[in-house]
């Protein structure tokens, strides 16, 4: 399984969000695939008003407030 992760640098939510994906990874085996969107025009765009995001199967699971719960719950 492979959850995408759409972040920036120094964005604090990110780092939560990251803290949250790891402890769930703690439960579920999953890789974490993570973007910069800064380094992509077509992302930021995208996702500058969202982040963090979390993308799994092509489906956004959760976006700006991540949370361990609807994490688990979208990957079982």
């Amino acid at each position: 399984m492979i959850v995408h992760f759409y972040t920036r640098p120094g964005c604090h939510l990110c780092e939560d969000a990251r803290i949250v994906l790891k402890l769930v990874q703690e439960d579920v085996p999953f890789e974490i695939k993570e973007y910069n969107i800064e380094e992509d025009d077509a992302l930021h765009e995208k996702y500058m008003l969202m982040i963090p995001v979390v993308v799994f199967e092509n489906e956004i699971i959760q976006y700006g407030q991540v949370d361990y719960p609807a994490i688990l719950d979208a990957l079982l």
